[in-house]
């Protein structure tokens, strides 16, 4: 059991700070940190982490943590990292029109977020309806800006400020 934590541990670290693309390269990274795993325990381990395997801009693959904001992902941005992106949830920005929110993500991480937001059940939010970059969340005729903006920062772990939150 001190071996599963440890190598979980490792998995976290790994996903979190590195771009990893398939269970090979990660069974190859867990090995070069003296964990050797088979590819059925490595789907388990996955599998109990919740993690998401998203495309990148560059037509590739990674895995991604729920709720995690720490990757800089510099293969996606030529290893500058932008200070208020978070790559994880692949938030790009919000704008409101009326009674709705108009949620720009990274492309293939809009289903996921309009889950998210789907899953917390806020009576503010009657639905969204998610493409592959953009959602569009339709509020409550009532529901003040204000309102909706701490919603959605309470969501997606993003201090919203203004009637817009416009990331780089």
């Amino acid at each position: 059991m001190k071996n599963r934590k440890k190598r979980i541990d490792v998995i976290i670290d790994l996903i979190k700070n590195q771009c990893i693309a398939s269970q090979e390269e990660l069974a190859a990274q867990l090995l070069k940190r003296g964990h050797k795993v088979t590819q059925a325990t490595l789907s388990r381990d996955l599998k109990m982490l919740r993690t998401t395997k998203v495309p990148t801009d560059r037509g590739t693959y990674m895995y991604v943590l729920p709720d995690s904001d720490s990757l800089k992902d510099k293969l996606l941005i030529g290893g500058q990292s932008l200070p208020h992106a978070d790559f994880q949830s692949g938030l790009i920005s919000i704008r409101f029109s009326g009674n709705l929110a108009v949620i720009k993500t990274r492309n293939g991480y809009a289903s996921g977020l309009a889950y998210d937001i789907d899953m917390k059940n806020f009576p503010e939010i009657l639905g969204t309806i998610p493409g592959s970059n953009t959602i569009f969340a339709v509020l409550s005729e009532d529901v003040s800006r204000e309102r909706a903006r701490e919603i959605f920062s309470s969501i997606l772990s993003l201090p919203v400020e203004g009637n817009n939150l416009n990331l780089p």
